[in-house]
């Protein structure tokens, strides 16, 4: 039996983790743990998950806080190094804000698809998937990106940073991921990755809901920021991705457990 990790990133979301955490009860036998990793979060995101593991002692779940606010991807690579050090085969990311819906994975899980990839990889905009709520202005910009990517990477992408994904842990131990941005752009480099690195890996629909809109302004310098990024990694690959992506540069990502039930 493989040994599945389940990581929840959330930060500032105190009315979405109580949800996210119970739509798990029907699927807490597939995962052997879960982590909820808060992000300093200045609400009662953190305390809300500490009441909600006590009430369901019976769930593997463990709530752990960052020393600091290491955004998105810092703390993508907590539970990337939480994983390898425990010895996990696989970790799986649902975001704590509840815009993904962990039962468009269990199809996946049930036919142990995830065996036969390095990673499998949630698309909002493949046939299959529901937008709800989501804007015409953003489902077009990342349509448009994914042709991009496809285009250049020669391979069909249909998302470029899907909150619920399936990663071997076999595929982290190499560390490649840990200069990546600690910002959201740290799932475009992930992708980026898998394509240098020639993984194998497919993508699958997801249910995704868009309640908190992000201003136009900042997806716009996102965009922009992106296709920098797309242009460096096509000109020299092996540079870009050895490359020190971070702003920042932390030498170890630390975390401490609040509360387990494990």
């Amino acid at each position: 039996m493989s040994k599945i990790l389940l990581f929840i990133p959330c930060y500032n979301c105190e009315k979405e983790i109580t949800k996210v955490l119970s739509s798990l009860k029907d699927f807490k036998t597939y995962f052997n743990e879960i982590i909820v990793i808060d992000n300093i979060s200045k609400d009662n995101t953190l305390n809300n998950a500490i009441d909600f593991a006590k009430d369901n002692p019976d769930m593997p779940l463990k709530v752990m806080q960052n020393e600091q606010n290491y955004n998105l991807g810092g703390s993508h690579k907590v539970a990337f190094e939480y994983a390898i050090k425990n010895n996990f085969d696989y970790v799986i990311i649902l975001h704590g804000d509840n815009q993904g819906n962990i039962a468009d994975i269990k199809e996946i899980l049930n036919s142990q698809t995830y065996k036969n990839y390095d990673c499998c990889l949630g698309a909002r905009f493949m046939k299959g998937s529901n937008l709800i709520n989501y804007s015409l202005f953003r489902i077009i910009g990342n349509i448009g990106f994914n042709i991009l990517f496809s285009c250049c990477l020669f391979r069909k992408l249909y998302d470029l940073g899907g909150g619920l994904n399936i990663y071997s842990v076999n595929m982290l131990k190499n560390k490649y991921w840990f200069k990546f941005p600690d910002a959201l752009t740290f799932n475009y480099l992930m992708t980026m990755a898998l394509d240098y690195y020639k993984q194998n890996y497919m993508f699958f629909p997801l249910t995704w809901r868009e309640d908190g809109q992000v201003s136009n302004v900042k997806v716009g310098s996102q965009a922009v920021d992106l296709l920098k990024k797309l242009f460096s990694f096509l000109v020299n690959k092996k540079k870009f991705i050895l490359n020190e992506h971070r702003n920042n540069v932390i030498n170890e990502y630390k975390s401490n457990i609040i509360h387990s039930n494990t």
